[in-house]
């Protein structure tokens, strides 16, 4: 009789414990989305259209095949009128699906681009060729913001 007593109190105990936990799981009207990483470029006066024939050509075939293997979701060019001699008015993005895998895919997308490019002195010349078409404003990462919540 004792023994059953102790089996019913550990029973309610524990429903009791986890019926409080489960109230006090957060639940929020939105949820963690991908991961952006987004750049500012400024281009120089009478270099927007060299600028775009780049992106065209060699920053989307990287793009495209970061994508194919899986390395990012999708990317994005924006553009806009500048509102002053430091302002940017092409925006680059480049989803990724989390931080963990932008981090980890780091050393296949240096190994791509020298396989797509051809090694550190082309990489390097096209830097050269594209600083005299632009500069960076900025750099940031940014986690989109689904409006609804996690399906559990």
């Amino acid at each position: 009789m004792r023994t059953n007593r102790v089996v019913l109190y550990t029973c309610l105990v524990v429903v009791v414990l986890a019926v409080t936990a489960y109230t006090q799981t957060v639940t929020r009207p939105y949820r963690n989305g991908s991961v952006w990483d987004v750049t500012f470029v400024h281009t120089h006066a009478g270099m927007g259209n060299a600028y775009l024939n780049y992106l065209t050509t060699d920053w989307k075939r990287e793009q495209e095949a970061m994508k194919q293997e899986g390395m990012i979701l999708s990317y994005k060019v924006l553009t806009t009128e500048a509102h002053g001699t430091n302002d940017w008015d092409v925006m680059l993005m480049t989803e990724f699906k989390d931080l963990a895998t932008m981090e980890a895919n780091q050393t296949k997308a240096d190994a791509l681009g020298q396989k797509l490019f051809g090694g550190d002195q082309k990489i390097e010349q096209g830097y050269r060729d594209r600083a005299a078409m632009r500069d960076i404003v900025g750099d940031r990462l940014a986690r989109e913001i689904v409006l609804e919540p996690r399906k559990q």
